[in-house]
């Protein structure tokens, strides 16, 4: 008779999370990375205004604006992943809202550095779909 692939091993505390709770730390990590991504975009704009070549285009704005764009963005990014992983009540809402902010402001950076900026969109919509598909903890009890 084989074993069972289960027989013999001891229990893990990794047993006894949900399918939700592991959506909502990979949304909480990679709302932690993508904040620091845009960090350094944003300070490489402001220190350094020849790091992106700026073509001609609707949303051209300076550099240094749009390395405290992304600076900030990043920042409240960073925030975010952080009270998704503590599983505070905002963290959800301000991850949805600004991994969508990050996808804009990185669709509108996409004519100055193209490869990087497609990364991070892409990064965001992960988070997005993530985070959107992911329960409120109590969702669909009935109370």
């Amino acid at each position: 008779m084989a074993a069972m692939p289960d027989e013999g091993r001891r229990p893990s505390a990794h047993d006894d999370i949900s399918a939700t709770e592991k959506s909502a730390m990979f949304a909480g990590v990679a709302l932690t990375v993508s904040g620091p991504l845009s960090i350094l975009q944003g300070a490489s704009g402001i220190a350094n205004n020849t790091v992106f070549s700026p073509p001609h285009y609707a949303y051209r704005f300076d550099l240094t604006s749009w390395g405290w764009i992304h600076l900030v963005v990043g920042v409240a990014l960073c925030v975010a992943g952080i009270g998704v992983l503590l599983h505070k009540a905002w963290g959800r809402g301000a991850g949805i809202a600004l991994a969508g902010i990050s996808l804009v402001t990185q669709f509108m950076f996409v004519p100055y550095y193209p490869v990087w900026s497609i990364i991070v969109m892409v990064f965001d919509l992960l988070i997005l779909w993530t985070l959107a598909r992911t329960a409120h903890p109590g969702a669909g009890h009935a109370h």
